[in-house]
């Protein structure tokens, strides 16, 4: 039988409809498309040289640092606290220790402990749990878990308030009002899942006793849980980053950096001159820096003391995160850029680091350039062959920004190529939470308490295997993360069909990534150390 090489009416129908869209692209790509497109690649390039040019500026700062070791103790005066025969105790200062907690059901007895372990003259040492919980259940067992230190002999005291306004920065800042406070010099601040060691006290109050310039020392985050899942190594390597360069070269050049909210020890009197607590944003804990800084005071990073804590297990706890802490430095920086710059207590130089490098580059500019570069103009040049990027700006800045970023952590150096999806992933959130704080749209002030799992981390690690992750549409489906997974599948389909870029296996690689999180994954691959 003859073989007939035919078209059915609809193949032609669809060869048709192809023919007048390529026509249609093609007439409007030319006079609108492409010019648009090299704007955008042009300002990309331009933000991204910015963001390089202060990685390298903290890479070399933190190099030197490392060859002339200039410690905090050979930067400021320190030494051991000693018992003075003729004042007894109250050769010491009163300190305030203060645990702020929501609902903390897995985590409220771990912190209440170790804060009731800080080795410290038991009369000169007031341990204060701020519970602003609503579970009524959760708020007894945490007063009869105080209630249960007390009777050992420990000076804690259980406050509650009847209601909730200002979140943390309320509490905190109800907190400093009562009457007993008045008697202390400093205050000690640690989230729910922080356990400082016993020591911590001894180790950072010398340096506000024999440094009356010094506002602030902050300890570093070490991660209990880094190695459950994919998602918490990728955090780590983030925030090994924020704390081995970031906080040591603002401590280390202009004396500044943001308060991380946990794990520090504030003068009091310098947290009263800055104005106390405000609410006014997402991140109170900033926003206090800022303000104590344009005032004269300085702070001091301490790397060497670590206080453990937990990081966010699940996507949406991460995602929740991550969205307070992108959006109210953004929403910060708005309400605070007109102050600092009519600021005349600091040099001009230091605003200009706290406007440009701290908020603007790191808060803002890095954000943005990750998700608009990456994951929207570069792959966009796949299907306007007419506009090219420049190989420094789409291969060299990006690697050498990257491995800038890794060396904070070097035991995961294999999972880099991981990282930088997952923080591609994560930069849609970053980026659209940026804009709402710029904007002050609807969920600029949403405040959502990140879970923590405590001794259930154990639980769950042993349990994780036997269990199949269930998919639950409302909590599972991110439809953003697939959108922007669907349009670079599209974009790497056309590379490799008919673009001249290469760029496809980083598109198909990325496009998987934000399906993964799309679909609700990214927490449940467990790495290989």
């Amino acid at each position: 039988m003859d073989q007939l090489s035919s078209t059915t009416p609809f193949e032609g129908a669809e060869d048709d409809i192809s023919e007048q869209f390529s026509i249609i692209w093609g007439q409007i790509k030319a006079p609108l498309i492409v010019p648009w497109l090299r704007v955008a690649v042009f300002l990309c390039l331009i933000l991204s040289v910015m963001l390089f040019i202060e990685r390298v500026y903290m890479g070399i700062v933190i190099t030197l640092l490392k060859i002339f070791g200039r410690k905090p103790e050979k930067r400021y005066k320190w030494e051991p606290l000693r018992d003075d025969l003729e004042l007894g105790n109250s050769a010491y200062p009163t300190v305030l220790v203060q645990i702020p907690m929501y609902n903390e059901k897995e985590v409220y007895q771990l912190s209440i402990g170790a804060a009731c372990g800080l080795s410290w003259p038991s009369d000169r040492i007031i341990i204060q749990v701020l519970d602003d919980s609503t579970d009524p259940i959760i708020k007894n067992l945490v007063e009869m878990e105080c209630q249960r230190w007390a009777g050992k002999g420990i000076n804690i005291k259980y406050e509650i308030r009847d209601n909730r306004n200002g979140y943390k920065a309320g509490a905190l800042k109800q907190g400093l009002k009562h009457p007993y406070v008045k008697q202390c010099d400093y205050v000690a601040i640690f989230d729910a899942d922080f356990q400082p060691e016993p020591d911590f006290l001894w180790r950072t109050i010398p340096f506000l006793v024999h440094n009356p310039e010094l506002a602030l020392v902050q300890a570093r985050w070490k991660f209990v849980n880094s190695d459950e899942c994919l998602m918490t190594r990728m955090q780590e390597m983030s925030l090994n980053y924020h704390f081995t360069v970031e906080q040591e070269v603002g401590s280390s050049t202009y004396a500044f950096f943001g308060f991380n909210g946990t794990a520090g020890v504030w003068r009091i009197a310098a947290i009263d001159e800055a104005g106390g607590w405000k609410d006014r944003t997402t991140v109170e804990d900033m926003d206090l820096a800022v303000r104590a800084s344009l005032r004269g005071w300085k702070f001091l990073y301490l790397g060497s003391l670590m206080v453990k804590n937990e990081l966010p297990s699940t996507f949406k706890a991460y995602r929740y995160q991550q969205h307070r802490w992108s959006c109210g430095p953004a929403n910060l920086f708005k309400k605070m850029f007109m102050e600092i710059v009519r600021n005349k207590k600091v040099s001009s130089w230091k605003k200009v680091h706290v406007i440009y490098s701290f908020f603007f580059v790191r808060k803002i500019v890095a954000h943005i350039v990750t998700f608009v570069f990456y994951c929207v103009v570069l792959p966009a040049t796949v299907l306007v062959p007419e506009v090219e990027v420049p190989k420094w700006g789409a291969v060299y800045i990006p690697s050498i920004i990257t491995l800038l970023n890794a060396i904070g952590t070097p035991r995961s150096l294999h999972l880099l190529v991981f990282w930088i999806l997952y923080e591609n992933v994560m930069s849609l959130h970053r980026t659209k939470a940026t804009f709402i704080g710029l904007l002050e749209a609807g969920r600029v002030n949403e405040w959502v308490v990140t879970e923590k799992l405590g001794d259930a981390l154990k639980l769950k690690s042993a349990t994780k295997a036997f269990k199949k992750p269930r998919l639950r549409i409302g909590e599972r489906l991110h439809l953003l993360e697939l959108g922007a997974g669907a349009y670079l599948f599209f974009c790497g389909c056309y590379d490799m069909s008919f673009g001249k870029n290469h760029y496809f296996i980083y598109l198909f690689a990325q496009a998987i990534a934000f399906f993964i999180a799309g679909f609700g994954y990214i927490g449940t691959f467990v790495p290989q150390s």
